[in-house]
């Protein structure tokens, strides 16, 4: 398995997410799903090792993220929700500090790349706090996939991105996951999860109230929408 949790239990105040018990395997593009206040975020922090659980167990790519979360965090490509560059630097000044830490062996090769895939070339050599958010968003989605990670988080992917980035990304996403990667994708846009989604899972007041395929989910004959407002509304 790539990711593994068994029992994950996180308490904050009166809210507790709750004995999180998940599996994911190669190529799987995974969708973790559910309302505003869900819990969906807290998840992603807990499975890159950015908060500590109250209990459970959390295994990724054959690494216990609980006793190593730095090693844990060097094998994987983390895209949270609001996140922003040192604003200090410039996009070129970034990159080539995260191709050092992620120890890329040809970092121009692979900076040019993501400079010509989300088209920022000409903001290169700009400071990053002078960036637009979309543009802050395609920077922070470069430094997630350019050590080519076997497994990638990604909270809300596509916000600030425009539609013609949007469809692309969703394209490569597809791509990358069918080459025997996997991705971990936290959204409430159900629409995403419909379009590229292999697998999805759907928190509740946080605990894990459907975990499926979206093969069967198809099979139902249902759109993801109508199949996520029912099980939410009627769970008993």
């Amino acid at each position: 398995m790539v990711l593994t949790t068994k029992n994950l239990t996180k308490k904050y105040g009166s809210f507790t997410l709750n004995k999180i018990n998940l599996e994911l395997k190669e190529k799987m593009l995974f969708g973790c799903l559910g309302p505003n206040g869900a819990g969906k975020s807290t998840l992603v922090k807990l499975l890159t090792g950015q908060i500590i659980p109250t209990k459970g167990d959390i295994n990724v790519l054959d690494v216990d993220v609980i006793k190593n979360p730095v090693l844990a965090k060097s094998k994987i490509g983390i895209i949270p929700e609001q996140e922003s560059p040192p604003s200090f630097l410039t996009v070129k000044e970034y990159l080539e500090f995260i191709c050092k830490v992620r120890k890329i062996k040809a970092p121009k090769k692979e900076i040019s790349y993501w400079l010509k895939f989300f088209d920022f070339k000409k903001e290169l050599n700009s400071l990053i706090k002078d960036l637009s958010r979309g543009t802050k968003q395609k920077v922070v989605a470069t430094q997630a996939f350019i050590h080519q990670p076997k497994l990638v988080f990604i909270d809300e992917p596509l916000i600030n991105l425009d539609p013609l980035i949007q469809k692309k990304f969703k394209e490569f996403l597809v791509s990358y996951v069918k080459k025997g990667n996997t991705v971990f994708l936290s959204t409430h846009v159900l629409s995403i999860a419909d379009e590229i989604c292999t697998d999805i899972c759907i928190l509740k007041n946080g605990e894990v109230i459907l975990q499926e395929s979206m093969v069967n989910v198809r099979k139902k004959k249902k759109k993801l929408e109508n199949y996520f407002i029912g099980v939410v509304e009627n769970e008993n």
